[in-house]
């Protein structure tokens, strides 16, 4: 999560399988299991939708990736978004 002036900036995760294993997707990077789902469930994460969140206004759990995981999100937003 980033910050865009009084905004911070967020992707979307989701526990629906959206790329096949073994594939790779411009729309979504495959995360894994981790402490943001309490059932345990692999997740993925939207890379054409980043959101502008008022702190005040977050109703929903978050999560801080662990380093090699945002990396991973890094570069697919990188490749996404066509950033350098």
């Amino acid at each position: 999560m980033g910050n865009n002036g009084p905004f911070l900036l967020g992707l979307m995760l989701t526990s629906k399988d959206r790329v096949p294993a073994g594939t790779t997707s411009g729309e979504y990077v495959d995360l894994g299991a981790g402490d943001w789902d309490k059932q345990g469930r692999p997740s993925e994460v939207r890379l054409d939708r980043i959101l502008q969140i008022r702190p005040d206004s977050i109703r929903r759990e978050g999560a801080v990736l662990d380093k090699a995981r945002f990396e991973t999100v890094a570069s697919g937003l990188r490749r996404r978004h066509g950033w350098t």
